[in-house]
């Protein structure tokens, strides 16, 4: 597993953006499918956005956030991103970086595929 530390969210207006960062504790970090998940009080751990190991244009959204949210990562800083734009009152969530160690590339949206997890960051989004 590997260790994963969120930042970034905060409290912002609609309309407003904001990019989240996941750093982790690996070298390894470019073997592992990334992803995005975001929980609101009293619901499940959705998915957001995953990204394969390699990044660039293999990725996935859901589709609430699509044209909105960018996923990318920088494997040399052992870093992934959220880029969120146009943010809506309804993206208010705890958002959790999680990695899926797959160096065969591909990723899933699935939560319980995903072995490390971050502790969270909070992004409110106010009307």
């Amino acid at each position: 597993q590997v260790q994963l530390v969120e930042s970034g969210g905060g409290l912002v207006q609609a309309g407003d953006s904001l990019r989240l960062s996941c750093v982790a504790s690996e070298s390894t970090f470019n073997n592992y499918a990334v992803a995005w998940f975001r929980q609101a009080p009293g619901k499940e751990r959705d998915f957001v956005a995953a990204i394969s190991r390699t990044g660039g244009y293999n990725t996935h959204y859901t589709d609430d956030v699509k044209g909105r949210f960018a996923i990318s990562r920088d494997n040399a800083k052992n870093t992934a991103y959220l880029q969120m734009n146009n943010l809506k009152p309804e993206d208010t969530a705890v958002y959790y970086c999680a990695a899926d160690y797959r160096p065969g590339g591909g990723f899933s949206t699935e939560r319980l595929a995903y072995e490390s997890w971050g502790q969270g960051t909070q992004v409110t989004v106010s009307f």
